[in-house]
């Protein structure tokens, strides 16, 4: 396999007031080709400090991304870094200077100093076209290295990274690419999926390698391999996945549960209305972060008192006494006045306890109800989810999205964490 290094850069990643979030979305783009980073180093804005690395990493690697230090500021410093490793002058390119005059000129600004320090670049490097900003990214061998010098700004490096790909590949030549299959679950702890697998006694070809990122709320569960010659052994592992526990198995890639669930009911023609209390939107909102939203959702009412519970989705006033704003008769009724209010098709609804205050023996913090479904057929359960209030909320309103979804495919099987989180 290649060996691929990254060099990040900049003040603000080392003091904490940016997360780096690109090493990340670099890895990711460049597992799905089989492509994995063998080192990644992070350092300031120092000179020196940033010559000496880049000289290192470009004796040992194939390909170096050095990632930041594009713009046009004083401690914006790659390109002259770069060029004094490659024992090279700086010089104004004329593709990068045009391209910031354009870039200006569709904005209404003046071209300044500032903005033409980004066309001085290393003499005889090859520029890496970036659509998005006013910094070109840039490359240059540096012996048998190729160091490829891209962005910080997170939206334009995600623009560039499949120009990067290609530039690699260039200067790779041959080799057999790998590939990543990932599989987006919920309700399943990499613990659980690991000993369902092992219980299972699959006989797991050495060919693929499995791995799980955990995360709030998906799990993702990727199957690996170095050749794509084995995709046969990657295929067969998919479907042993999916017969232990396909029900949680949300879709392949990228996939969230508000993309299946918008998927399904488009499929069907159908619409879907959000009640939240405890949740404050947070479905609704998982919801329309996807493009097209529209089509499949309708409406969202976060009724978070007692009071427009009543006015606004019709929940009785009778029932919220004597049952309790977190109860499956409310949620029901939240779930009725939402499919009343809005026309839609299916409907759901949540109430509950997010802490850290609020609870009490019979309804401790955690405690939440959930109501989804349809007119003439409104499903509940109640599940008691102790965790921080932030959490508690996501993971709630991806359990709403999850019942929907389950309700939409038919699956009559209970998710695994139902038996985990039900109330006692």
């Amino acid at each position: 396999m290649p060996d691929i290094q990254l060099l990040l850069t900049g003040n603000e990643i080392m003091s904490g007031d940016t997360v780096d979030s690109n090493s990340a979305m670099i890895a990711q783009v460049l597992g799905e080709q089989g492509l994995h980073i063998r080192r990644k180093v992070t350092l300031g804005d120092d000179p020196t400090a940033l010559r000496v690395e880049l000289a290192d990493l470009a004796q040992r690697a194939d390909v170096v991304i050095v990632n930041g230090g594009l713009g046009p500021t004083v401690d914006d410093l790659t390109a002259e870094i770069l060029a004094a490793v490659a024992g090279v002058p700086l010089a104004e390119h004329g593709d990068a200077r045009a391209h910031i005059e354009t870039w200006c000129a569709r904005r209404g600004a003046t071209v300044n100093a500032a903005n033409l320090k980004q066309a001085l670049l290393p003499e005889g490097c090859r520029l890496v076209p970036n659509s998005m900003g006013s910094a070109v990214g840039f490359q240059l061998p540096v012996g048998d290295c190729l160091v490829i010098c891209t962005p910080g700004v997170p939206g334009e490096l995600r623009a560039m990274l499949p120009q990067v790909l290609n530039r690699m590949a260039e200067h790779l030549g041959d080799f057999a690419p790998g590939d990543v299959l990932r599989l987006q679950t919920f309700g399943l702890g990499e613990s659980t999926a690991q000993q369902l697998i092992t219980d299972a006694g699959i006989d797991w070809p050495a060919s693929v390698d499995l791995g799980f990122r955990a995360g709030a709320p998906q799990m993702e569960i990727k199957l690996s391999v170095s050749d794509r010659a084995h995709a046969g052994d990657q295929q067969q592992c998919r479907e042993a996945l999916y017969s232990l526990f396909g029900d949680h198995i949300i879709g392949q890639g990228d996939t969230t549960l508000a993309q299946r669930v918008l998927e399904l009911l488009a499929a069907e023609g159908s619409s879907l209305a959000t009640a939240e209390s405890c949740t404050g939107g947070l479905i609704a909102s998982m919801l329309t972060r996807v493009p097209g939203s529209s089509a499949g959702f309708h409406a969202g009412f976060v009724t978070y008192s007692n009071a427009i519970k009543s006015s606004l989705l019709g929940v009785s006033e009778q029932t919220l006494e004597t049952e309790g704003a977190v109860s499956e008769q409310v949620v029901i009724e939240m779930v009725q006045g939402a499919l009343g209010a809005s026309g839609s098709e299916y409907a759901v609804a949540v109430s509950g306890i997010a802490g850290p205050d609020g609870g009490g023996p019979d309804k401790p913090v955690g405690t939440v109800w959930l109501a989804w479904g349809r007119e003439g057929d409104i499903r509940t359960r109640g599940l008691c989810w102790p965790v921080e209030r932030t959490l508690f909320q996501t993971m709630i309103a991806a359990a709403a999205l999850d019942m929907v979804r389950r309700m939409l495919l038919g699956l009559d099987s209970e998710p695994r964490y139902f038996a985990q989180r039900s109330q006692r």
